[in-house]
């Protein structure tokens, strides 16, 4: 029980909310996505050589919507951070990254493409850092053990 209580812990100001509504929203938007636009789900993973794309794209969207939302929210921030951490990191290996070898691409135009990436990569970094901050329900929970506790 101390790592849950570890975990909703926060030295985030209130203005964390624009953070997790940021990377929440993005995350749980671009996970409907990959449900509802082949280009954005499956025709894009076997694009990119994942293999089975159909499955990869909704099992990818899934943690996306749900990981979102608790984001979102602020419940279980930090633990709902780490699987978009995880993808994140996947969308900069895969998409990114490959970018530096093409001849009719390369740094700069890597640098362009890849900066929402890095913005939620930067976002989700602070989350998993310092958490939720008050205005989450991580905090109200913290709050409401610390009562019942006392």
């Amino acid at each position: 029980m101390k790592s849950l209580r570890n975990s909703l812990v926060t030295s985030a100001p209130r203005s964390a909310i624009l953070i997790r509504f940021a990377v929440g929203l993005i995350f749980f938007t671009q996970g409907i996505l990959k449900f509802t636009d082949p280009q954005w789900g499956v025709l894009r993973f076997a694009k990119i050589g994942f293999p089975y794309p159909d499955f990869t794209a909704h099992f990818v969207g899934t943690f996306e919507i749900i990981c979102g939302l608790l984001v979102i929210v602020g419940l279980l921030t930090r633990l709902a951070s780490l699987p978009l951490l995880i993808i994140n990191l996947t969308a900069i290996a895969t998409t990114k990254i490959p970018e530096l070898f093409r001849p009719e691409q390369g740094f700069w135009f890597m640098v362009s493409d890849g900066r929402t990436d890095f913005a939620m990569l930067t976002g989700i970094l602070f989350l998993i850092l310092v958490g939720a901050g008050p205005w989450a329900m991580d905090a109200s929970i913290l709050k409401k053990r610390e009562l019942t506790d006392a």
